[in-house]
This record gives structure tokens, sequence and C-alpha cells, in this order.
């Protein structure tokens, strides 16, 4: 799902406009950004949480020259889940693998 089919899914189910479902995803899209930036954690119940991770000083190899690189420390967004989308995600993925096992045919023997 893309960014302008969230935004016609969020209009159909609150029953607003596409733009004012448009302006609504922007303002919170920008608002976590804000928070973050500020150091704070976002947290939505049942949803999961947005908070600033301390990423620390690694030394890597770089693949077109085979020389070590020093990436320095940095900070980066990271996003846990809580416990309803988890239960969410975990029943849709355990019935996908049953009817794909269902479907498979034996190997042939040659």
């Amino acid at each position: 799902m893309n960014k302008s089919e969230l935004v016609k899914s969020l209009a159909e189910k609150a029953e607003i406009t596409q733009k004012d479902a448009a302006k609504v995803l922007d303002a919170m899209v920008e608002s976590i950004q804000q928070a973050l930036a500020g150091g704070d954690k976002v947290q939505i119940i049942g949803f999961g949480s947005f908070e600033v991770r301390d990423r620390k000083e690694r030394k890597v190899i770089s693949p077109a020259t085979g020389k070590e690189i020093t990436v320095p420390a940095t900070k980066v967004p990271a996003f846990k889940p809580g416990k309803s989308l988890k239960e969410a995600v975990a029943v849709k993925k355990k019935a996908a693998p049953a009817k794909s096992a269902a479907k498979k045919k034996p190997a042939k023997k040659k």
C-alpha cells in the first residue's frame, strides 16, 4: 500500500474527503517526525511506538575497494510494534502457509 492508497482508505473509513484525509496523514507524519527530532518517544497504544536509537560507531569493509571504513555513530528512528499489531499480523501469517502447503504437489520421480 502506498501513500495515495492509504489516503483513499482513510477517507473511506473516516467518511471524509481524500483531501482532508491527506492533510490528516501529513500532519500525523510531521508530528511524529518533530517529536522524534526533539528526542521524544511516540506511543500509539495497540499499534506501536516510534523512538530514536543510538547506533554505535562501527567498521565495515567497502565492497568496491575492499578497504576498511569507519562509519560514525548516529541516531536512527525505530519502530516497535504493539501487541495488537503483532497479533493481527501473526494470525494472517499462520493462515497463509497452511494454504500454500496444501496446494503443493509432490515432486515427480524420474
